[in-house]
């Protein structure tokens, strides 16, 4: 409990303005994805795409069915209302994969072949979940140590993906 959380000390504080789980779980599960992506068939930058977009589509579902459940078991009913704005907040988890996607996408006009659209989707993917993990917390008002520590947190996470790309690759 928040020593401040007496009766008086007003509303809980709205967190929905600095809350971009979802665009950082999301950036990481895209980098899962680009980095376990191994021997894709003929059209392997289409394939990636796809195997991006999908992904994001099925753990966003997860994730609003999961609130849903959620929901359900607190108050024995789900509103339209709620599946909406469930739906809504996860909606990032798709979002996330957006970029890596376009990144592929667009790698032959910049000259890659497979494995470089591979590298520079990896790359977008760790950099937006690194920003969105930063601009995350200086929203939420926290200290110059505490964004440090939080982009570092993030980009060793995202360098862990790297690496398992190295390793599997």
């Amino acid at each position: 409990m928040r020593p401040d959380s007496g009766p008086d000390s007003g509303p809980p504080p709205d967190t929905t303005r600095t809350d971009y789980t979802g665009a950082i779980y999301g950036s990481l599960l895209a980098a899962s994805v680009v980095a376990g992506a191994g021997a894709l068939g003929p059209h392997p930058r289409v394939e990636l795409v796809a195997l991006l977009l999908c992904t994001g589509v099925v753990f966003w579902g997860a994730h609003a069915y999961v609130r849903f459940v959620g929901n359900r078991l607190r108050h024995q009913s789900v509103t339209w209302r709620e599946i909406r704005q469930v739906c809504a907040r996860e909606w990032p988890i798709v979002q996330a994969a957006f970029l890596p996607a376009v990144a592929v996408a667009i790698s032959p006009l910049l000259g890659l072949g497979v494995e470089g659209a591979g590298w520079l989707a990896l790359g977008v993917a760790v950099t937006q979940q690194v920003g969105w993990a930063t601009a995350m917390v200086i929203r939420a008002g926290a200290s110059r140590g505490a964004v440090a520590s939080v982009a570092a947190v993030n980009l060793v996470l995202g360098l862990i993906i790297v690496a398992a790309k190295v390793a599997l690759h």
